[in-house]
């Protein structure tokens, strides 16, 4: 039996991951983190927490016998939240984005040889793992190639982090993209950003919708469509329960789902 705690347990994510590892029967929540909803019974929030009361500080953790953490928060907090966890032997299973590659380097060198593991991924849907993958395979065989990344109206970074890394693995599998045409931009930001390899990435951000992806890829007379849909926040658990079991065997600090799943 795993002993989890989870960072940002009021929020949507938070919640919905509390529920998740409630159910499981080879897992057990101990305790629940939120600052923002400190002293609330996790019953109050829609789940069967086991009589679990959101606590404001880590320390819940630690006093809970916490072995693995799981943080759905904001970059800030999540920064904040992993230092505890590092200095605390408690591993980590993060999925909070907004991480710069400086942050990345930080983590790596924080759990190098601590007795606490870390794994980050910015997409916990095995789907979205996949689509990552699949466009990773294509990239070599088409020469341009763009990405729209669709997400709910409180997503406040943009574009995702399973955006950037899409964009990322495509460069690195093929280095020479077709030059962006575009000689007048009637309205600015319309091309979208520029990502490695001048991929360009389109982010979108409305009401009613949960996690999206589309990876356009063309080529001479044909064009290849890879998408991902996530529409509900409960498509993300198989992959947050497979972390919380594996992170005790992967030592230091992992990215992504796909070396859990032997991509």
């Amino acid at each position: 039996m795993i002993r989890v705690g989870v960072f940002g347990a009021g929020g949507r994510m938070g919640a919905t991951v509390c529920a998740a590892v409630a159910a499981d029967p080879g897992l057990e929540l101990v305790a629940a983190v939120d600052p923002f909803h400190a002293d609330v019974d996790l019953q109050q929030l829609g789940v069967d927490g086991s009589g679990v009361q959101v606590a404001r500080s880590a320390d819940a953790l630690r006093d809970a016998g916490a072995e693995v953490a799981v943080d759905f928060t904001v970059a800030d907090a999540a920064r904040g939240n992993l230092e505890w966890c590092a200095d605390h032997g408690v591993h980590a299973v993060v999925g909070t984005t907004g991480f710069s590659d400086a942050d990345l380097d930080h983590f790596a060198t924080r759990f190098t040889g601590s007795p606490a593991n870390c794994v980050i991924a910015p997409n916990f849907a095995i789907g979205a793992v996949l689509m990552m993958r699949f466009a990773e395979l294509a990239a070599p065989y088409f020469e341009t190639a763009e990405i729209i990344e669709l997400h709910h109206d409180e997503k406040v970074d943009a574009p995702s982090g399973t955006a950037m890394l899409t964009v990322a693995r495509m460069a690195e599998a093929s280095p020479e993209w077709g030059a962006d045409p575009t000689e007048r931009t009637v309205v600015d930001g319309a091309r979208g950003g520029a990502g490695p390899g001048g991929i360009r990435v389109h982010s979108v951000r409305l009401r009613g919708l949960v996690a999206h992806q589309e990876v356009l890829l063309g080529t001479t007379g044909q064009m290849l469509t890879i998408r991902h849909d996530s529409y509900d926040r409960s498509s993300f658990m198989p992959g947050v329960l497979l972390a919380v079991r594996a992170v005790g065997e992967k030592p230091g600090l992992t990215l992504g789902l796909d070396a859990l799943l032997g991509l």
